[in-house]
């Protein structure tokens, strides 16, 4: 309950109130404790008392009870006793529903939530992807190439063209960008079609979420609680994270600065926070500390949920000062060494031994401590988490499908669009190419048999020049011979005359044979 300027969230066995000071609420949370303790109810009343403070929520539902926020609580035996327990009736308790509208990013418990490969980023999308460094490092390279060349990649088929392109000009990258193997490359696509039948069809697209859409009030001013349904997200540990960190840093990324408010902007709950940190890489682990570090200065509040404390790394820890601890068991040296640092790491207080409290905290009981006026964190309190006054438990289908389609959001988001982005542009560019292949292969063909048909007259001509040429000298040697056999034969006459019967002979064909001779070869000059 948001009360007395307080965000209400437990009491003592002396009948003190403690709560968040709405102007600490930004310098983040925990909510810590074993399965059972109660961590869900604690959430649901951090979340509740924003919401009536104005301040929109935004949380994953794991296990599909956060949906009941719809509705107004059920009165019972043990609510009343409850109520009694804190005195509620008389602080104005009473049992509503809360203004919300359900997210899912495959689109079938709540309105759809996309987000672009381009907006999601290469060390964020190669987590997903579960690359190793060398094949990190080249979808780094491919997404600074798609930027060079003002690419924008949408969708799974965006990423996959890209891909493909840099495989086929690897060779044409490699001055610039440095080698790129092939092999490393089709291990990334493989992990992209991996992706794709995982649901990356569905959440990689436009309409993409815009963060601004959650600031919104509902009913008497009311923050809005948008609630991502992960019972089906949460299957793929690496995803559920990496999509809530990506949200996270999305929000900051788009906020501008605003220092210290007198209340938060939004409240952003990430359950399961384990998750996010299981087996991220060092450079992430850096960028998910400098995100909760700096983002307290656009106003956004991060709580954790988890169960242990050490399932948060020191960095991200230290970061937390509003600290809600519920029960752990400790049955092992290992486990017990756990709590004994989730003890340490409250401010002692001397009522009570902090380590013996936290092992002994039934459900619905924590060891607290929150920022206080000054600054500075108050004394370990050992308390009892409120009732939320909203519905516990989920809700039925048709309760659900009533509220996704009554939200002014549906609409907007609801049918995908297939913007001009990197696969048509490289479509494009691939008929093109191929146009221009086929054109120049076409005028290479007709040059080619325009120069055989050139070289076959050639050719003909020189045929027939030659054999012009041929008859020719066949006509001149038979004329030739016919004149020097008679020349022939009236020379032997004469000589014949001279010389007596002799010259009989060498008038006839001796003598035409030798003055064919003689103009043979004259003709043959």
């Amino acid at each position: 309950m948001y009360r007395d300027g307080m965000i209400w969230a437990a009491m003592n066995d002396a009948g003190e109130n403690f709560g968040i000071l709405p102007g600490k609420a930004n310098r983040h949370g925990m909510i810590a404790g074993a399965t059972g303790t109660g961590k869900t109810i604690t959430l649901k009343v951090l979340a509740e008392s924003f919401s009536d403070m104005g301040v929109p929520v935004f949380l994953a539902d794991v296990k599909g009870d956060l949906a009941g926020m719809i509705a107004p609580g059920k009165d019972s035996e043990d609510m009343q006793r409850r109520i009694a327990k804190f005195g509620l009736a008389e602080a104005g308790f009473t049992y509503h529903g809360y203004p919300t509208t359900f997210w899912d990013i495959y689109g079938k418990n709540g309105i759809q939530l996309r987000t672009t490969v381009s907006e999601m980023g290469p060390l964020l999308l190669a987590r997903i992807l579960r690359l190793n460094e060398l094949q990190s490092n080249i979808l780094s390279i491919v997404f600074k190439i798609a930027d060079d060349n003002e690419l924008l990649l949408v969708d799974i088929k965006d990423l996959k063209a890209i891909l493909n392109y840099v495989r086929a000009n690897s060779k044409t990258f490699t001055e610039q960008y440095g080698k790129m193997s092939p092999v490393s490359i089709d291990a990334i696509l493989r992990s992209v079609v991996a992706l794709e039948i995982d649901g990356g069809d569905v959440f990689f697209g436009e309409p993409a979420l815009n963060v601004h859409d959650w600031f919104t009030v509902g009913e008497g001013g009311r923050g809005m609680i948008n609630i991502l349904d992960s019972e089906s997200l949460i299957n793929n540990g690496r995803l559920y994270s990496t999509f809530l960190l990506w949200l996270l840093s999305e929000l900051f990324e788009t906020l501008p600065e605003v220092g210290d408010l007198s209340k938060p902007k939004m409240v952003f709950f990430f359950d399961e926070a384990h998750l996010l940190f299981d087996d991220a890489p060092k450079l992430l682990l850096e960028k998910i500390e400098q995100v909760v570090k700096l983002i307290r200065s656009k106003g956004v509040g991060v709580y954790f949920i988890t169960q242990n404390p050490r399932d948060i790394p020191d960095g991200v820890i230290a970061q937390l000062s509003n600290r809600i601890q519920h029960g752990l068991r400790a049955y092992t040296p290992s486990e017990q060494r756990a709590v004994k640092a989730a003890a340490e790491s409250f401010r002692v207080n001397p009522a009570f031994n902090t380590y013996e409290a936290i092992l002994g905290l039934g459900t619905g009981e924590a060891v607290i401590s929150f920022l206080q006026e000054d600054g500075t964190p108050m004394m370990a309190e050992k308390v009892s988490i409120l009732p939320p006054q909203s519905r516990m438990g989920s809700i039925t289908e048709e309760e659900r499908s009533m509220k996704i389609r009554e939200s002014l959001l549906y609409g907007k988001y609801a049918e995908a669009t297939d913007p001009d982005s990197a696969f048509e542009f490289l479509e494009r560019k691939g008929l093109e190419e191929a146009a221009a292949a086929a054109a120049a292969a076409q005028k290479a063909a007709e040059e080619k048999a325009a120069a055989a048909e050139a070289a076959a007259a050639e050719k003909e001509a020189a045929k027939q020049a030659a054999q012009a040429e041929a008859a020719k000298r066949r006509a001149a040697k038979n004329v030739g011979s016919s004149v020097a056999g008679t020349v022939g034969r009236e020379v032997g006459k004469s000589v014949g005359g001279m010389f007596g019967k002799f010259g009989k002979t060498l008038g006839g064909n001796l003598g035409a044979s030798l003055g064919r001779g003689i103009l043979n070869t004259f003709f043959s000059k």
